[in-house]
């Protein structure tokens, strides 16, 4: 904010209108002699802010106490951020089920809905399904739609700044799917879409077991694991957002395809999906020495996938996720094979946010949509370059 200069009057009351919506948000209803102290502007400066963003809607006077006003006669004015002055949504699009969050413009929580989807259902069908989550939860928490100021999407898939899904192999038709502006036909704000394995990084970063970490890898452990990472505290997607695809490691002949490594029988498992495969690690918790077999080389193969990205990047902590995160002991061989492998092995921990994960970075990628046109944030998690 600081390195903003001109002589453009109306840019300047931007910066202004900037510095103290920013400093009304991070007090407990300040009082105008605060937030001069706290911005550095002048007293008449503040006072025409702050009424203009009455006018606006994203502040209003606090009561007075009525205890102090008795004491101390007239107290002075206090004003507060308007968190209910809008509404954000974080959406998980996923094989098995879509998910929507909602919170107010201070990120907190206000309600969350799902749907189960067929994991062969095109994408027109779970797009609906997306729509009829949303409009549940909008209709349980009484917020009109047009109080949306920002959306979030999480979606498997390389994923274009546009919101395009440039390749998608775990949804039907979902390789080159517009998807941000399908979605765009039913808000009338700005839809953001982000790779789930990404937007999972950024959950855990704001409110998991990556709080307070800003070299991160989050593994989305699955069929076909996907990662995303942090590096010093910025979202890395790489020059065209397929940084972390690990599960495309065995297409190197370094490993076998995930239908042979999890087969009991020698013949490649058909068909491969998350039934199945559950499946062969309960006859493995059961003592069957073939399923025990096929659930070591699976672990083996993503301890390793993980490993290479772990040598490349150098993060400070490994987060798991995903159903594979469920597994019984994942965390002793990932810990195991990459104290093998890494020069420094990280700090290794299960995902805290579960399954909530990708709805909830999806969240924080609105919010920080909404901060950077309010606060003028610079440089958030999610920016793009």
């Amino acid at each position: 904010m600081g390195r903003l200069t001109g002589g453009d009057p109306s840019l300047l009351r931007r910066i202004n209108s900037a510095v103290v919506l920013h400093a009304l948000r991070a007090a407990d209803s300040p009082t105008l002699t605060h937030l001069v102290e706290v911005t550095g502007l002048s007293r008449p400066t503040v006072e025409g802010v702050v009424e203009g963003l009455i006018g606006t809607g994203l502040v209003v006077e606090a009561p007075a106490d009525e205890g102090v006003a008795r004491r101390q006669g007239r107290p002075a004015r206090r004003f507060r951020f308007r968190t209910e002055a809008g509404h954000l949504l974080g959406v998980e699009i996923g094989p098995h089920r879509v998910a929507a969050l909602l919170s107010d413009l201070g990120g907190r929580v206000l309600g969350s809905a799902q749907r189960t989807v067929e994991e062969t259902a095109p994408a027109d069908e779970r797009l609906e399904k997306v729509r009829a989550a949303v409009a549940e939860l909008l209709r349980r928490a009484g917020v009109a739609r047009s109080s949306l100021r920002a959306v979030g999407v999480g979606s498997p898939g390389i994923v274009e700044a546009d919101g395009t899904v440039r390749l998608g192999t775990a949804l039907p038709d979902w390789t080159g799917l517009p998807l941000g502006d399908r979605l765009r036909r039913s808000f009338r704000c700005p839809v953001l879409v982000e790779n789930d394995a990404n937007a999972a990084a950024v959950a855990e970063h704001w409110k998991g077991a990556a709080a307070g970490s800003d070299d991160i890898v989050f593994v989305l452990a699955g069929l076909s694991p996907g990662a995303g990472a942090l590096i010093g505290g910025r979202l890395h997607r790489g020059f065209g957002g397929a940084a972390g695809e690990i599960g495309a490691l065995h297409l190197l002949g370094r490993e076998a395809t995930p239908e042979k490594l999890l087969s009991t029988t020698g013949q490649p498992l058909h068909p491969l999906d998350e039934a199945q495969v559950a499946r062969v690690f309960a006859l493995a918790r059961d003592g069957d020495a073939r399923a025990r077999d096929a659930m070591d080389r699976f672990l083996q193969r993503l301890v390793h996938d993980v490993a290479a990205l772990v040598l490349a990047l150098d993060p400070e902590l490994v987060v798991v996720g995903g159903w594979a995160a469920g597994l019984d002991d994942v965390l002793k061989p990932l810990r195991a094979e990459l104290a093998r492998y890494c020069l420094r092995p990280p700090q290794v921990a299960l995902s805290v946010l579960g399954e909530a994960a990708v709805a909830t970075g999806a969240l924080r990628l609105a919010l920080d949509h909404v901060e950077g046109e309010l606060f003028a944030v610079e440089g958030t998690v999610t920016a793009r370059r």
